[in-house]
C-alpha cells in the first residue's frame, strides 16, 4: 500500500489521500458504525452494536467507544483494536484507492441529504488553541485532559478512520456542489458504497473521484479549494465535529516528529469536509441546566455581574430561564461575549467556581430543560440556536467558541465510520 504524500496543493493543507475501503464481499451495513464519541451515557446502544457486528468485519472492532475510555479493561480493548487492524490488513480486506476523494451523500431521519468530501488535512496547518491564526482551527475550546486517552488509542494504531467533520465557508458553492452535480447528473457512475446505516443512521452513498477516472472533476476540486483559500482570510477549515480526535492526531504526529520517527503519513488526518451552507448542516442549540443551587442566590450573583432579571434593550442578550417557580427572563450584557451562549457560559463557570456544590449539564431539547429546570434546586436556561453564518466570523474574532455552543444534528446523524487510511509509513513491516 504505497504512501500518499507529496501531493499537490499541500500548501493549503488539503490533499487527496490513499483511501482504504473494504472489498465488495463485506456486509457494509455491519461494517459502518457511528462515531465513538456518541451515546456516551447509553451502554445499551453500544451493546446492541456489539451484538449486530459480532461475527462480521466491522469498524466497531477498530475503535473504542468513549463510554469505555475509563473502564478497567480499556488498555486490553485498545490492544485488541490494534491487532484487529493488522488482521484486516493481513487478510487483504481492503481495496486501496490511491490519491482519491470520496464524495458522500448522507440522508438521515432529520435531513434528506448532506453532501461531503472525504479528503485529508495537513496537521502542520492545524492549531487547536483558542485564538490561533492557523488555516485549520478548532471551533470549540479544547480540553487538554481529553487528549491523552485518545492519543493512547492512536499510539500503536496502523489505521485511522474519520469521524471528524470539517466545515468550509463556501456560500457560492464552488467546491463540493459542482462535483456532486457532475457525479449525479445521470451519467451512470456507480457508488463505491451504498448502504443503510444501523441503529437509525439513515443511508450513505460514496462516489470515487480519483486521478485516472475523475479527470477534470478531480482537478476542479483542487483548483476550487485553492481559490477558496485565497478569499478565506487565512481561515479555510473549521472543525465542526471531532476536534479532540483531530487534536489527538496532531499531538501524536508532534511526538513522532520530536522523536525523529517516521511520520510522513501521520502528518495528515482523514476527514469529511462539508460546506457550512449545505442544506443538511443544521446548528441546534445546546441548553444549560444548573444543578444544586438556590435560585435566589444565583439571581443575586447574576445581578452583581450587571445582569437584569427582566427583558432589556439591544445592549443585552435576552434569555429565558426556568425554576420550580416557573419561567423568568434574564438579560446579560453583550459586552461579555458576542454570543448569548458565550456570555452565559462565562457567568455559569464563574458561579460554579464559587459554589463547588453546583454542577452544569448540557442538554439537548427544550422539553428536557423544562423537565429538569422545574426540579427543586435546579435552574434551566434556554439558549437560541447559533446562526451558522456567524461561525467563521465569531471564531476569527473571538477564537474558539465556548464548549457546547452548538450541535450539528442529533447523535444518529453524526458521521459513521466507513473509510480507513494507513497512518504508519512502514506498512511492509506490520506484524
Amino acid at each position: 500500500m504505497p504512501s500518499n504524500i507529496d501531493l499537490p496543493y499541500s500548501n493549503i493543507g488539503f490533499i487527496a489521500p490513499d483511501i482504504l475501503l473494504p472489498n465488495k464481499s463485506t456486509d457494509m451495513y455491519r461494517w459502518a458504525t457511528v462515531a465513538c464519541d456518541q451515546y456516551t451515557s447509553d451502554p445499551e446502544y453500544w451493546q446492541d452494536v456489539e451484538n449486530i457486528t459480532k461475527d462480521a468485519d466491522s469498524t466497531y472492532k477498530l475503535m473504542l467507544p468513549e463510554i469505555y475510555l475509563d473502564c478497567p479493561d480499556a488498555d486490553d480493548r485498545i490492544a485488541e483494536i490494534n491487532q484487529n487492524m493488522r488482521n484486516y490488513i493481513h487478510k487483504n480486506l481492503f481495496v486501496n484507492y490511491r490519491r482519491s476523494f470520496i464524495l458522500t451523500r448522507r440522508s438521515t431521519p432529520y435531513s434528506p441529504v448532506r453532501t461531503g468530501l472525504v479528503a485529508a488535512l495537513d496537521l502542520e496547518q492545524y492549531d487547536y488553541h483558542s485564538g490561533a491564526n492557523a488555516l485549520i482551527r478548532a471551533t470549540e475550546g479544547t480540553v487538554p485532559e481529553r487528549i491523552p486517552p485518545r492519543m493512547k488509542i492512536r499510539k500503536n494504531a496502523v489505521l485511522e478512520m474519520p469521524h471528524i467533520m470539517i466545515l468550509i465557508d463556501d456560500p457560492g458553492r464552488t467546491v463540493i456542489e459542482p462535483a456532486a452535480e457532475a457525479l449525479l447528473s445521470g451519467n451512470g457512475i456507480q457508488p463505491v458504497y451504498d448502504t443503510e446505516l444501523m441503529k437509525n443512521g439513515g443511508h450513505l452513498k460514496g462516489y470515487l473521484i480519483d486521478p485516472s477516472t475523475g479527470g477534470e472533476l478531480y482537478r476542479h476540486i483542487f483548483r476550487a479549494m485553492e481559490e477558496l483559500a485565497r478569499s478565506s482570510g487565512g481561515f479555510l477549515f473549521a472543525v465542526g465535529d471531532g476536534n479532540h480526535s483531530l487534536a489527538s492526531a496532531k499531538c501524536h504526529y508532534e511526538d513522532l516528529k520530536r522523536a525523529g520517527l517516521p511520520c510522513r503519513n501521520a502528518r495528515y488526518a482523514m476527514v469529511e469536509i462539508v460546506n457550512l451552507h449545505d442544506q443538511g448542516i443544521l446548528f441546534e442549540p445546546i441548553h444549560r441546566v444548573l444543578f444544586g443551587t438556590a435560585p435566589e442566590r444565583l439571581t443575586a450573583f447574576l445581578q452583581s455581574k450587571g445582569c437584569r432579571m427582566e427583558p432589556s434593550g439591544p445592549a443585552f442578550h435576552n434569555l429565558t430561564y426556568i425554576t420550580e417557580s416557573g419561567e423568568g427572563r434574564l438579560a446579560i450584557p453583550r459586552e461579555l461575549h458576542r454570543l448569548p451562549v458565550g456570555a452565559l457560559q462565562l457567568l455559569l463557570d464563574a458561579y460554579v467556581r464559587e459554589n463547588a456544590e453546583c454542577k452544569i449539564d448540557y442538554i439537548h431539547g427544550a422539553d428536557a430543560v423544562r423537565k429538569l429546570g422545574s426540579i427543586h434546586g435546579n435552574v434551566g436556561f434556554y439558549l437560541p440556536a447559533m446562526d451558522k453564518n456567524e461561525l467563521f466570523p465569531t471564531v476569527s474574532q473571538n477564537g474558539a467558541l465556548p464548549r457546547k455552543t452548538f450541535s450539528m444534528g442529533e447523535a444518529c446523524e453524526k458521521r459513521y465510520y466507513m473509510e480507513c487510511r494507513m497512518i504508519v509509513d512502514n506498512e511492509d513491516g506490520i506484524v
